[in-house]
């Protein structure tokens, strides 16, 4: 589906079920931004619409509020209370799969759409009830900033130009990609398309491009070749590993259990440390985004004391975890700043 198409078809959603009183084809079709000017056409693509909707599932409800009398014009709405869903009871484990998903989806992404349909539908003079379209809104979550410039990429078939550090390197690289698709795989995004500096299908993970994604050609000229299946790239492809690297960190006495395990040379910790007793170890890593994520969820058991680079990954994926549940920081090392604790 198109984003004209999806926008429209959100505008639509958000124009019938926001009115308490039924709205004509013509209130909808000034209402309601994406139809043609021509009556024809606007009858036809009006017809298409009401059709997927119902496909959906949404109660598409016709009617007029004249009572009547004849010469009433026949108008639409949806019923809040039908297009709302029933009282569901969910399993524990159903619960946090759905948990899991609602963490998808939590920065706003066509809210736009649909507080303009809202805006026109007050214009028109119609009246609106705006909880009742609070439930349409969708939203989607990244932490990576390459993600919105990326997808709008995506969306709008235009080639991109950025910079990327791979696993290993110490230097970035100018990368000119024609995007297919951005992929969410195991907590991670990759953009996959086609690399025009190496001539060939490649994926690349967001986190690991540096800076702004700047356009690199006009929009339109990038097209999804027939028979590529962009999700399995993505989860086919092999990201390659660095070179093992050591992590000095200290470890609180009874606790990090999954650490110690794999830890080599554990030591009591020769200088006093914040409270309690605590371990110094040193642990092996390929990759910091991999790695940095794991020891956070030690939270204030496991302290980073070497790379650098692990460190500072660890203190703003803490960060990330606190913005998110809209907290404020609370845990900070010797020098006023966030340590990976």
């Amino acid at each position: 589906m198109s984003r004209r198409k999806t926008e429209r078809l959100l505008n639509l959603v958000v124009c019938l079920l926001a009115t308490r009183r039924y709205l004509t084809a013509e209130q909808i079709r000034r209402a309601v931004p994406g139809y043609p000017d021509s009556d024809e056409a606007f009858k036809r693509m009006f017809e298409r619409d009401k059709e997927e909707l119902r496909e959906l599932g949404v109660p598409l409800e016709v009617g007029s509020d004249q009572q009547g009398g004849g010469g009433e014009e026949i108008g639409y709405r949806i019923p809040p209370q039908a297009y709302e869903l029933p009282e569901i009871h969910l399993s524990p484990d159903e619960a946090a799969v759905l948990g899991l998903a609602a963490r998808v989806w939590q920065r706003a992404s066509m809210a736009e759409a649909a507080s303009g349909a809202l805006l026109k539908l007050r214009a028109a003079g119609v009246e609106t009830d705006v909880a009742a379209a609070t439930g349409i809104e969708p939203r989607v979550n990244t932490q990576d900033p390459s993600f919105p410039a990326l997808w709008e990429a995506v969306r709008d078939g235009r080639p991109v130009a950025f910079d990327y550090q791979g696993i290993g390197r110490t230097s970035v690289a100018r990368r000119h990609l024609d995007p297919w698709g951005v992929v969410s795989r195991r907590g991670r995004w990759y953009v996959v398309g086609f690399d025009r500096d190496r001539d060939e299908q490649r994926v690349f993970r967001l986190s690991r491009i540096v800076g702004d994604v700047a356009p690199d050609g006009p929009p339109g000229s990038v097209t999804v070749p027939d028979g590529v299946d962009v999700r399995r790239i993505a989860f086919d492809w092999s990201e390659p590993l660095g070179e093992p690297r050591p992590a000095a960190v200290r470890l609180r006495r009874g606790a990090a259990q999954g650490p110690r395990r794999w830890a080599r040379d554990v030591r009591p910790a020769e200088e006093p440390a914040w409270d309690g007793e605590w371990d110094e170890a040193v642990l092996t890593f390929r990759d910091v985004d991999r790695f940095a994520p794991y020891l956070a969820r030690f939270a204030d058991d496991v302290v980073v004391l070497d790379p650098p680079d692990l460190r500072e990954a660890v203190i703003q994926h803490l960060k990330s975890v606190l913005a998110a549940d809209g907290a404020h920081p609370a845990a900070h090392g010797e020098h006023g700043e966030m340590s990976g604790r």
